[in-house]
């Protein structure tokens, strides 16, 4: 498994939800672990790696953790921008500003349902990581200015792709 790039049409999707939780499943959350440590990134949703389902993967400085069909209940009001990247973007960093508090929720590797709190990094990482789940990427974040200096850059990605 490889990670997809922008612009392939599969970043843009809403993924599917997950019915049943299976060793298919799990498999899937091994292999995204793997990519995602392989490409040295904090996080991973199955729609960058060509897999359109409800499924992330993140080790953000509190040890591997998996979730399927997460569904962000709640965003605290106060907001804090920080440069983030993405693997589906390769050489693309931008400040985005989120809310520094969620409240997430959906089911553990083994099909029970989990809910928490997060702050900080790790409150990033779901929210970015669940956008991919809903065809949002950074770029989408970006202010008119920002585009405007990343405007070469994602053409670069849209040419590469068409190659």
């Amino acid at each position: 498994m490889k990670i997809v790039t922008y612009p392939d049409p599969i970043l843009r999707q809403k993924a599917e939800p997950i019915k049943e939780v299976n060793d298919e499943v799990r498999k899937l959350i091994d292999d995204m672990a793997e990519v995602m440590y392989q490409d040295d990134g904090v996080g991973l949703a199955s729609p960058q790696i060509g897999v359109s389902k409800r499924i992330i993967v993140l080790d953000a400085g509190e040890g591997f953790s998996a979730m399927i069909n997460p569904e962000i209940i709640e965003l605290s009001k106060e907001e804090e921008s920080m440069e983030e990247g993405c693997l589906s973007l390769p050489d693309i960093r931008l400040q985005v500003k989120r809310p520094t508090k969620i409240v997430i929720r959906g089911l553990n590797e083994k099909g029970e349902p989990v809910e928490f709190e997060k702050d900080g990094l790790m409150a990033r990482v779901y929210q970015h990581e669940t956008d991919h789940l809903n065809g949002i990427l950074i770029i989408d974040h970006a202010s008119t200015v920002q585009r405007q200096l990343l405007r070469s850059k994602i053409k670069n990605l849209e040419k590469a792709f068409s190659t």
